[in-house]
């Protein structure tokens, strides 16, 4: 228990970093990290003729601190347990500070050497005064609890935060948190013949209970009260003003309630800053009419303003214009508006980063991978083919020899399927909208040759294959052999009709 979470021995000595009782931090993990403080002069000597300072700093539980006596010349040293004065009896502590460090602490904390207010060590403490420490120390959470329901029974006001049992445990300290005046007097009758120990309640504030029961802030790291920050100073609205933040109790107030102590850590830099900074409620003489404050950059040197017919419109300016139009105004002069001095500034272009080591870019995974050798693929071979048989001999002579003449089933278009026949039912007729004719070649038309001998090709219908009837393998991939492929038709090409060739009859009357 002397330093930290490590644990002591037998003797109690630390046990775990292995400094045999002289720690240098005093921390080991427990979170007590501003509680520790490292003697950067114990190894320089003393002038002479001076005789070492006998006063001890001592710590308790919660971060207490008290100046201690040592009247007996102990050897001492950071991280020990000890028996000191209390009131009644005796309290446990442990050694936080020795040597000429403590003249310097005594001096911030405004103590004098010879006050009477500071007592004496007994003794080194021994395993007996440990272990009534200890056992006192265990019944801290159960009184918590019950402390809690006799508040709950009264009706008082008040919060228990915490309790702190004296090392020979006769005493025990109630820390509470009250926003107005408590009367505790029937409070105090009632712990005392509930706990049969002396009661001792002292009041503590917000901040100073966040720090004892520690947390995580806001920027995601462990709250300042219970690390590192000792004093806490004040802090008010005006610092969060001064930072142009803007006061929303949500976002500025800590775990405690009040404002966070953090507001107070750049406010210098701040005041700094705006020396140079006209105040906002400086109005603007402009040619165009009056110019108010809206907002401004600190860091950057910008300030915004606007008019009260263009509420709505911001206008950016610099902080050298700003103080020229002020100059002007005080000479009884008018500044340009604020539309040509917004004209007036520099866009300033931003500057990519560029890969001067060739990393890799992080989004390189995003985008969908491409199969580069897709086009280069071989086609697989259809089903039941051999793709290793030789081919048989077609002719080449026209590219769609294998395939079938195309069928025009458009009556209207010359060279088209054959006029329906009287009688026919209209309905069955294929319906769908009319393809789409291809432009006429006129060159083409012309170099036909036309006259009684010019003949019209027309389509003849493809004959129905009888059902049950399959089509032989071969014409899939070709004709068979010795017969010879049908040349292809376009009958996409317009021709000329031949006058002896006229239909006796036309199709859609009859029909």
């Amino acid at each position: 228990m002397a330093c930290g979470s490590c644990g002591t021995t037998e003797n109690g000595v630390p046990k775990g970093c292995k400094s045999n009782g002289n720690c240098g931090t005093g921390t080991c993990g427990s979170g007590s990290e501003k509680l520790a403080v490292f003697d950067w002069l114990s190894n320089m000597a003393l002038p002479s003729g001076q005789k070492p300072l006998d006063l001890v700093e001592v710590r308790f539980k919660n971060g207490r601190k008290h100046f201690f006596r040592n009247v007996n010349n102990f050897q001492l040293t950071i991280g020990e347990v000890i028996a000191v004065e209390g009131s009644p009896g005796h309290d446990i502590g442990t050694v936080s500070l020795t040597g000429e460090l403590v003249r310097v602490q005594m001096k911030k904390k405004k103590v004098a050497e010879d006050s009477e207010e500071i007592k004496k060590i007994y003794r080194k403490a021994t395993q007996k005064d440990i272990e009534i420490w200890q056992a006192a120390r265990a019944k801290e959470e159960e009184t918590q609890k019950r402390g809690r329901e006799i508040l709950g029974r009264l009706g008082l006001k008040m919060k228990l935060s915490d309790i702190e049992f004296q090392g020979d445990g006769n005493k025990a300290t109630f820390y509470y948190t009250a926003e107005e005046r408590v009367d505790f007097r029937q409070l105090i009758k009632d712990l005392a013949s509930a706990f049969r120990v002396r009661i001792e309640m002292k009041q503590v504030g917000l901040r100073q209970e966040a720090a004892r029961l520690g947390g995580v802030g806001s920027c995601g790291r462990e709250l300042c009260c219970s690390t590192w920050l000792t004093d806490f100073r004040k802090v008010n609205t005006a610092s969060a003003r001064y930072q142009q933040l803007s006061l929303n109790p949500q976002k500025l107030a800590g775990q405690c309630g009040k404002l966070k102590c953090c507001l107070n850590f750049e406010l210098d830099s701040y005041l700094d800053a705006l020396k140079g900074f006209p105040k906002q409620d400086t109005v603007l003489e402009t040619e165009k009419g009056r110019a108010y404050f809206v907002k401004m950059d600190i860091f950057k040197g910008l300030l915004w303003y606007t008019s009260k017919e263009e509420g709505s419109k911001w206008f950016q300016l610099t902080l050298e214009q700003v103080n020229e139009i002020i100059t002007l105004n005080k000479a009884g002069e008018k500044g340009a508006t604020l539309e040509e001095l917004e004209s007036e500034l520099v866009v300033e272009t931003k500057i990519d980063f560029e890969n001067v080591v060739g990393q890799d870019s992080l989004t390189r995974f995003d985008k969908p991978k491409t199969n580069k050798r897709r086009n280069n693929k071989k086609r697989k071979p259809r089903t039941g083919q051999n793709p290793n048989a030789a081919k048989p001999a077609t002719n080449t002579g026209s590219p769609r020899a294998n395939n079938k003449p195309r069928r025009n089933n458009n009556p209207n278009k010359e060279g088209g399927a054959p006029a329906a026949k009287q009688g026919a039912n209209p309905q069955e007729k294929r319906q769908g909208p009319p393809k789409k004719r291809r432009p006429q070649n006129k060159n083409r038309a012309n170099n036909k040759p036309q006259g009684e001998g010019a003949q019209v090709a027309k389509a003849q219908p493809q004959a129905k294959k009888p059902q049950g009837e399959k089509k032989p393998q071969a014409q899939k991939n070709g004709p068979a052999e010795g017969t010879r492929p049908k040349p292809r038709r376009n009958n996409n090409r317009r021709r000329k009709p031949n006058p002896n060739n006229k239909p006796d009859s036309n199709p859609k009357k009859d029909a």
